[in-house]
């Protein structure tokens, strides 16, 4: 399977100190002349790893950090475009594509804790466009020829991608099913985010509601789609745009400044170019899509599923406030309980069978993010996180207080093993304990 395509469905090497940095409001300790040998070994290799990666033309620069026991390691490597002089720097901005979805998440629950959600409550309270649902009688089949659903779609089927609707990817990515040609010519957009749908979130759902379900809610996990009708019904629970709600409820309590659907010209400018590998020379080409000046004005349809761009430093007070349990600079902002089920799977056995072996690749899935269920060469069960198609990842290891974030804009770093092992190196890397 061409893993690019899917997860898109999204040189000169910076020199970097090997020492801690520091983020505002992010209480780390400095790496000073006793930091452990593991840990500065840990890192060499990493950098060593990922700076042969843009030296050998993989990628044209990468900025990551990995946290581990209030260390926090912050390196730079490369330039914002190939043979380009702009260096990646800490404050890059990086579309984020799929790691949209965990925020999504994230803002739902706090809806749930505030008593404008419930997560067993049919959506159809808010989204009358999905009530009385049909579901195919076969997933080739034409969109005519359906059952009625068994039951509502309920506000954690969407969380838990089980609502009955999603992207195909086996025999191959998106086939030409009906269902899937029916949503193109709605311009629905449910692959790729690139471009985006010209239609804003309440036409959105109304064309979207005038397709059936693939399969009868609850039955089986299937990606991207939950995400976003999550946003439509988020921003209808709150009353309000999910770009304001997002900035109230998550952005500005998490000292977010530099997240969102639509950028600052500054920060747009900043972008770095998108690329992807020529499927016949091997050579990475700048893509035409999600330039720049796109980014300057807010989109007709903010999507939940893979519409935010962000930076290294945003997404790790993110990523924080998810491993301190809901809090924030002392100030609780989910509950406990939530973080956990936010973080914990959901899905049964036979679910993650079904799911196939991609893009789960074996993990289970919480609300908006995966999760490990079974040991493997990065950690122990229970690790969260997810990926972005444009070249981004990010984990939690609750375990071992660890955090890792990769920010590229290169669609191969899914194909050509960077992000195997960045992940593998970064979850070597050790401090004292």
């Amino acid at each position: 399977m061409d893993r690019r395509r899917v997860l898109t469905g999204a040189a000169a090497i910076g020199a970097s100190a090997l020492t801690a940095g520091v983020v505002p409001g992010v209480p780390v300790a400095s790496a000073s002349a006793g930091t452990s040998g593991s840990w500065r070994a840990g890192l060499a290799r990493l950098h060593e790893a990922m700076a042969a990666r843009v030296a050998r033309r993989e990628l044209p620069g990468i900025v990551y950090l990995v946290a581990h026991r209030g260390l926090l390691h912050v390196d730079t490597i490369g330039t914002l475009t190939l043979d380009g002089h702009e260096p990646m720097r800490r404050s890059t901005p990086f579309r984020m594509a799929s790691m949209t979805k965990p925020i999504i998440a994230a803002a739902t629950m706090m809806l749930v804790e505030e008593g404008l959600l419930a997560l067993d409550e049919p959506v159809d309270r808010l989204l009358p466009e999905l009530a009385n649902r049909r579901v195919l009688t076969r997933i080739d089949g034409p969109i005519d020829q359906t059952v009625p659903a068994a039951r509502p779609i309920t506000v954690e089927d969407l969380l838990t991608f089980r609502m009955g609707h999603g992207m195909i990817f086996e025999p191959g990515f998106q086939p030409p099913y009906p269902i899937i040609t029916a949503a193109d010519e709605l311009q629905l957009v449910m692959g790729r985010p690139d471009p985006g749908t010209p239609h804003d979130p309440d036409e959105w759902i109304r064309r979207y509601g005038t397709l059936p379900l693939m399969y009868q809610p609850g039955r089986r996990w299937q990606y991207n789609t939950g995400s976003l009708v999550l946003g439509v019904l988020i921003a209808r629970a709150a009353r309000e745009p999910l770009e304001k709600l997002l900035r109230k409820r998550v952005f500005r309590p998490l000292g977010m400044n530099h997240t969102g659907f639509s950028l600052s010209r500054a920060d747009a400018s900043r972008l770095p170019g998108l690329y992807m590998a020529n499927s016949q020379t091997g050579q990475l080409e700048l893509q035409p899509s999600s330039r720049p000046e796109e980014w300057t004005r807010p989109p007709a349809f903010p999507s939940g599923a893979g519409g935010l761009a962000s930076t290294i430093y945003d997404y790790l007070a993110f990523s924080r406030f998810l491993l301190n349990q809901g809090v924030h600079h002392g100030r609780r902002l989910l509950s406990a309980e939530s973080i956990r089920l936010m973080t914990t799977n959901h899905l049964t056995p036979r679910q993650l069978a079904d799911a196939g072996p991609f893009p789960l690749t074996g993990r289970g899935w919480g609300y908006g993010m995966a999760v490990s269920v079974t040991p493997d060469e990065v950690s122990q069960p229970g690790r969260y996180g997810w990926e972005g198609g444009y070249g981004t990842s990010w984990f939690n290891d609750p375990h071992r207080d660890l955090t890792a974030i990769a920010m590229t804009q290169t669609v191969d770093f899914w194909s050509n093993g960077v992000y195997d092992e960045f992940e593998r190196l970064a979850a070597a890397v050790d401090t004292p304990r």
